[in-house]
């Protein structure tokens, strides 16, 4: 039987993929780095690279990319 095992998530990665979610961020790549939020830099500048290696985030398209949840960072967020 396989176990799905998800990420420990703090309150503030929970409230960075609300904003995901929302449309409000914006990467730089398709790593996940320099995250704003609102236009705003993130103060964790590890967050968005750990979101998608996590494979709750994915970007792609040009540069400033927005970014979007993956259907497993969707679920985790209406689970959280």
């Amino acid at each position: 039987m396989a176990c799905i095992t998800f990420p420990q998530l703090s309150g503030r990665d929970r409230a960075l993929l609300r904003a995901i979610a929302a449309d409000r961020c914006t990467v730089s790549d398709d790593h996940g780095t320099s995250l704003t939020v609102d236009g705003l830099s993130f103060c964790d500048q590890f967050a968005g690279v750990r979101l998608v290696d996590a494979g709750l985030v994915a970007a792609s398209g040009q540069a400033p990319l927005r970014p979007r949840l993956t259907p497993a960072g969707r679920t985790l967020l209406e689970a959280a």
